[in-house]
C-alpha cells in the first residue's frame, strides 16, 4: 500500500470510518461522535496498509487468531471492495468453525496525517490517566514499494517511507503502543545475495548477534550493498527500529524480512489488485492471463542460474500473513530477544523466474507469451532465505508450496 502525499488531504482531517458510517465516496470528513465505546476487555491490533496484498491477507489471519483488527488505509493503492471480502472471508471461516468471528474497522486516513491518527487513537484509549490503550500492538505495511521506481524518485521513497515511520512511532510512543511489527523486505541484503546460496539474518544487523554463525559470518550494514532506494529505506527503517528499542525496553519490535510473495487466499476472495502499473512478476503474468498486457518481459537470462533467469525465493502470501500473527504472539508473549529482532519469511528454497513462468502455465493451461530483455537496474541474480530463524524462535513453517501459490492464483482469477 503506498500513502498518499500531505497536500491531498487537510492535516486537521477526521478519518472516513467506513464500518461504521455509510459515507459516500465524495464526503472526506466524518468525525468521531457517534463510534461505538470500546468495550472492557476488547483488544485490537492497527494495522497501517492493510487493504493491500500482504496487509489484506494478513488482517484475515489475525480475525482467524482472534484479533479485533483496526484497518489504516487511503486506498491510494487498493480498493474499498477488498475490506468486504476480507468481512466475507472472515465470515466463512468462522461459519465453517462454529466459532465467534472478531471485529474489523476501516479507517480511510493516511497514516502521516498526524492529526487524523490521533484522533483514532483517542477513540481507544481507556484510561486518559495512564494512556493505557485498547491497540496492543501494530503492524505497519503502509509503504511504497517499487524498486524502479524508488531509483527514479528517491525523496518520494525517503519521504514516505523514513519520515512517515519515524513520525508514526513518535506518536505510537506518546500513546504507549510499544509493540510494533514492522514490513521489511529482502531487498535489505542487496549485492550480499549474489554471494550467499542462502541468506541469513545475522548477515545484515543493527547489533552484534551473539551465535556461532555470526562468529563465522561477518555481517553487512554497509548500504552501498544495497541496490535500489525502496531496499535503503527498508534497512534505514530496520536501524530506527533497532535504536528506539535499544533507548527505550518498553517498545517490544519485529521486522518481517519477506522474500518474494506470490499466490493468494484459498477462499478465492483476496488477491494481488493494486491500482498503479505493477512491477513485479506475478501481477504482470496476471495481467497477461486476464488480457491487459500482450507478453511477459523477463529480465535477463544470461544471470549465473541453471536456466539463466534469476531465482528467487517464492512463497505464498498466506505464510507470510501467518508470519506477522506469530511474531504478535511473540511479542506479546516477551519472546522476542533484545527487544528487537529480524526474521526471514521465505521457503528457503529458490526457483527461478522461468520455473515460476511453466508452473503458472501448467496449473491454467495457457502459454504465457514471453520476451528476454535486458537485466533491470537494482535487479540480483539469487535471493533465498534462511527460514531457520522464524522456525525456532517463533514456531513458524510454510505450510504451501509454489504450486499451491500458483493454484490458489488461478482459482482467484477464475472468481
Amino acid at each position: 500500500m503506498a500513502s498518499s502525499s500531505h497536500s491531498e488531504r487537510s492535516p486537521s482531517a477526521s478519518p472516513r470510518l467506513f464500518s461504521e458510517v455509510p459515507t459516500p465516496d465524495s464526503e472526506t470528513e466524518v468525525l468521531f461522535d457517534s463510534l461505538t465505546p470500546v468495550r472492557d476487555g476488547e483488544e485490537y491490533v492497527l494495522v497501517t496498509g492493510g487493504l493491500g496484498f500482504i496487509g489484506s491477507h494478513t488482517c484475515l489471519e489475525l480475525m482467524k487468531a482472534g484479533y479485533n483488527v483496526l484497518i489504516v488505509d487511503d486506498l491510494s493503492n487498493s480498493y474499498r471492495h477488498v475490506f468486504s471480502r476480507i468481512l466475507l472471508a472472515a465470515k466463512l471461516h468462522f461459519d465453517s468453525t462454529d466459532g465467534h468471528c472478531p471485529k474489523a474497522t476501516l479507517y480511510d486516513v493516511d497514516y502521516r496525517d498526524m492529526s487524523a491518527m490521533r484522533n483514532l487513537l483517542d477513540c481507544y484509549m481507556l484510561d486518559l490517566s495512564t494512556r493505557q490503550s485498547s491497540i496492543i500492538g501494530v503492524i505497519h505495511f503502509a509503504a511504497f514499494k517499487q524498486v524502479e521506481e524508488s531509483i527514479r524518485t528517491p525523496l518520494k521513497y525517503y519521504r514516505n517511507n523514513i519520515n512517515g515511520l519515524v513520525d508514526l512511532l513518535f506518536l505510537l510512543d506518546q500513546y504507549r503502543i510499544t509493540t510494533f511489527i514492522f514490513s521489511s523486505s529482502a531487498n535489505v541484503y542487496g549485492k550480499l545475495a549474489e554471494n550467499r546460496p542462502i541468506l541469513h539474518e545475522e548477515e545484515c544487523t543493527h547489533q552484534p548477534e551473539l551465535n556461532q554463525f555470526a562468529a563465522s559470518h561477518p555481517s553487512e550494514s554497509n548500504v552501498s550493498q544495497i541496490t535500489n532506494p525502496y531496499g535503503r529505506t527498508k534497512l534505514f527503517g530496520e536501524a530506527v527500529l533497532a535504536d528506539l528499542a535499544r533507548a527505550n525496553p518498553a517498545w517490544t519490535i519485529v521486522a518481517l524480512r519477506y522474500f518474494n510473495p506470490i499466490g493468494c487466499d484459498a477462499s478465492g476472495l483476496l488477491g494481488e489488485d493494486p491500482k498503479v502499473n505493477p512491477s513485479n512478476l506475478v501481477p504482470a503474468v496476471v495481467d497477461i492471463l486476464t488480457g491487459k498486457r500482450d507478453e511477459l518481459l523477463i529480465y535477463g537470462s544470461d544471470w549465473d542460474t541453471a536456466d539463466g533467469t534469476p531465482i528467487r525465493d517464492f512463497i505464498h502470501v498466506t505464510d507470510v500473513a501467518r508470519g506477522h500473527t506469530a511474531a504478535m504472539a511473540a511479542a506479546r508473549e516477551g519472546r522476542v530477544r533484545d527487544g528487537f529482532r529480524t526474521f526471514n519469511l521465505g521457503t528457503g528454497c529458490g526457483h527461478s523466474v522461468l520455473e515460476l513462468v511453466q508452473t503458472l502455465e501448467n496449473v491454467s493451461g495457457r502459454t504465457i507469451p514471453r520476451r528476454v530483455v535486458g537485466r533491470r537496474a537494482g535487479d540480483v541474480g539469487s535471493c533465498v532465505a534462511s527460514a531457520e530463524r522464524a522456525a525456532v524462535e517463533l514456531g513458524w513453517t510454510t505450510e504451501k508450496s509454489l504450486r499451491d501459490a500458483c493454484e490458489d492464483l488461478w482459482s482467484y482469477l477464475q472468481e
